[in-house]
């Protein structure tokens, strides 16, 4: 019988991070490496080594990749690159994302691709050609398993927002992707799964936690009674990528602090 520890285990695998640099991408690329991962960051470049040294203190082993999620052609020569490095991907963790905001009826069309391509185009690039590459591979994995892909979604990705048209529709985008490579991954070894946040104290929520009335009511809404914070999508993520969660796919995981709930 596999004891608990072996099923949250992610020893020997090597996970694919985008978003790794801050906030929750950074707290689940640790989770990750705490669990026995070595971790391969996307970044836009490597001034930023912050993330790559935590790893590396852990005793696991980080490697940057410098791509720019706004460029097609940029993502799709990711998977090539790592591979022909050598590398193996056991995991893919897509949460590199962006936001703008304007009122609806003027949201600039410029704003709209580029979110759409941070947020949804790239995710899906970066899903066909791991996914592609897995399916390539053996199941070697324990319990017969070739990979895990865990997406971030949103809050979002159920609700409509207020002047986040483009975040909103690329964030539903990925709920629905995460279930359509689903429906043809998981019978072949593959689970794909998303992460849901709620309301957490990032840099990408300050216009939000800076609107003293917006923010008070968001606050009020949350049964938890509070924000939430990036560590708490440390054990979600260790979940999701490792052989606990073996019979787990097409699944949106909302950490929220009870906010669906209501």
């Amino acid at each position: 019988m596999t004891s608990v520890k072996e099923l949250f285990s992610l020893e020997g695998q090597t996970a694919l991070v985008t978003g790794g640099t801050r906030g929750i991408g950074q707290s689940m690329a640790l989770a990750l490496a705490e669990a026995g991962a070595d971790i391969l960051l996307v970044q836009r470049d490597t001034s930023n080594t912050t993330t790559k040294t935590q790893i590396e203190s852990l005793g696991r082993k980080a490697t940057i990749y410098v791509a720019d999620l706004s460029s097609n052609v940029s993502v799709s020569s990711l998977v090539p690159s790592i591979t022909k490095d050598g590398h193996k991907i056991h995991i893919l963790l897509n949460c590199g994302g962006i936001q703008k905001r304007h009122p609806a009826h003027q949201f600039p069309d410029d704003d709209w691709s580029t979110v759409l391509q941070v947020n949804l185009t790239s995710v899906f690039t970066l899903c066909r050609d791991v996914g592609a590459y897995m399916l390539s591979t053996d199941p070697s994995l324990p319990g017969g398993r070739r990979g895990s892909i865990i997406n971030v979604a949103s809050l979002l990705s159920f609700q409509g927002g207020f002047t986040v048209p483009a975040y909103s529709a690329s964030k539903g985008g990925v709920a629905q992707l995460t279930k359509a490579l689903s429906n043809e991954w998981a019978s072949k070894g593959i689970a794909v799964n998303a992460i849901a946040p709620g309301y957490i104290a990032t840099d990408m929520n300050t216009a939000l936690i800076n609107d003293e009335k917006r923010a008070e009511s968001i606050l009020s809404r949350i049964p938890a009674g509070r924000w939430g914070a990036p560590d708490d999508f440390k054990g979600a993520v260790v979940f999701l990528a490792s052989r606990a969660s073996a019979y787990v796919s097409g699944e949106i995981l909302t950490v929220d602090g009870g906010w669906m709930g209501r």
